[in-house]
């Protein structure tokens, strides 16, 4: 796998490729890096498609850019892959509680089963996982930090 640092207003990401396909985006200090020690750095800039994953995230940081047009590839559960189908439905802008994406995904009674999932999405920004909250519309549970998810909302929000 190659991956390259992704320098964001919120800190660097680590985005990885692999067989022509995104499979990897995650904040660089929530990541183990024994868990990357195998893999290459493209320091050079010379993968094209991280390259792309690059650009389209400076756009979505700017606001420009509202939706990825990445190839994917999501490895997980099959639970796991619905759930990740149902974050990329919601819309820019826009949040949905656990327990509203339990039940779009029909599988009403797994709001907890869906935030674990959401836990462990592999593509942060990339698939918004960002955009899942509280029942109550509080801003809860993140892998990269409530401060970061907050930031992230606020933006979409058009308040940053």
């Amino acid at each position: 796998m190659h991956f390259c640092r992704y320098s964001s207003p919120l800190g660097i990401l680590l985005i990885g490729e692999s067989g022509n396909a995104i499979v990897y985006c995650q904040w660089e200090d929530s990541v183990d890096e024994q868990f990357i020690a195998t893999w290459e750095e493209d320091k050079e800039r010379q993968n094209a498609l991280l390259t792309l994953a690059c650009r389209q995230l400076t756009e979505y940081f700017a606001g420009k850019r509202k939706a990825f047009d990445l190839p994917i590839r999501l490895n997980g559960t099959p639970f796991q892959q619905i759930v990740w189908k149902g974050l990329q439905k919601i819309p820019y802008g826009e949040t949905l509680s656990y327990a509203g994406l339990a039940r779009q995904i029909g599988r009403e009674k797994a709001a907890r089963a869906v935030g674990n999932a959401n836990n462990h999405n592999p593509l942060m920004i990339i698939i918004p996982c960002h955009r899942v909250v509280a029942s109550n519309g509080e801003i809860s549970g993140y892998a990269g930090g409530i401060d970061r998810k907050a930031w992230l909302l606020e933006k979409e929000k058009g308040n940053e």
